[in-house]
């Protein structure tokens, strides 16, 4: 709280009350001390710590804040290098493992093997290559030219399966890709181990029950995406902790400030002190009497 020095002078007339009265009271006060619970706001948002340590407040508050900063950022760091790594070895396990001629073969030369009582031909996803999702071809050479175009959608293939035979024609391996071949029964025969060990399990949904057809290569495959995606999520994770120290340790140093200034302002007193004021040219030498109020 602002402190203010007031001095009344209570004039004493002597003899030469002229003089005497030359005396006058006197208001000093001095600058105010104005708080400001922004700046440690602002500090904290922009790096949190720095409002707890202009606070003055314990070591620790800083030290914990700042603590948290540097490990979220880190674990930021690795976990999306870890995704990152986990992503490169799934993509190549796919690369190796799914490929166009197996699944335009098992398509029109459907394998024999019987699981569980069913066999390839029951299910109607394995019968087809068109389906509600599709992959981007590319195509070089001479079909290129026959048709105009540089890519089609997968779904030519139900209508040329003989371009396999090509050699001028590539999938395009993009998010898509990687997300299809995992994710729907449509491309299951891509892999190259469905011809021999592919089956089918019942998947319970809430109201429902859905069959869905794996192979060991494609449960491994959806595994690794699963571990890879785990490790974005982590990092997703690392960054809400990032914020949420930001806000926190702005308002814990808006708090504290604003009870410090309370406590402050609590602890000041009225002191009072009363004096005689000289004045040389009274016979007695006193011009009056001083009465100081400090607040």
């Amino acid at each position: 709280m602002s402190k203010f020095f007031l001095i009344f002078s209570l004039v004493v007339l002597g003899i030469n009350p002229i003089i005497a009265q030359d005396s006058a009271s006197v208001v000093m006060v001095d600058e105010p001390q104005i708080n400001y619970p922004g700046k440690p706001l602002i500090m904290s948002l922009v790096l949190p710590g720095a409002g707890q340590y202009y606070n003055k407040s314990p070591m620790w508050k800083t030290t914990a804040f700042l603590g948290v900063e540097v490990g979220s950022i880190l674990a930021m760091i690795q976990f999306n290098k870890k995704a990152e790594l986990l992503k490169d070895e799934y993509e190549a396990f796919a690369n190796k493992n799914w490929s166009l001629n197996a699944w335009v073969n098992n398509r029109f030369n459907p394998t024999t093997r019987i699981y569980n009582d069913m066999s390839w031909t029951n299910f109607s996803a394995l019968l087809k290559l068109i389906g509600t999702h599709e992959l981007e071809i590319i195509l070089t050479g001479s079909l290129k030219e026959l048709y105009g175009k540089s890519s089609v959608s997968s779904d030519s293939l139900e209508i040329h399966p003989e371009w396999i035979n090509s050699g001028e024609i590539s999938v395009v391996t993009d998010r898509h890709f990687y997300e299809n071949i995992g994710k729907y029964d449509q491309f299951v025969g891509g892999w190259s181990d469905a011809n021999t060990d592919w089956y089918w399990e019942e998947k319970q949904l809430e109201d429902s029950t859905e069959i869905v057809i794996k192979t060991p290569m494609k449960v491994n495959y959806i595994d690794q995406r699963f571990d890879s995606n785990q490790m974005l999520n982590m990092a997703k994770y690392s960054i809400t902790v990032l914020l949420f120290n930001h806000v926190i340790s702005g308002l814990e140093a808006v708090l504290t400030n604003q009870k410090q200034a309370r406590d402050k302002q609590k602890s000041q007193t009225i002191e009072t002190d009363v004096s005689l004021l000289y004045n040389p040219y009274n016979p007695g030498g006193i011009g009056g009497i001083a009465f100081t109020i400090n607040f």
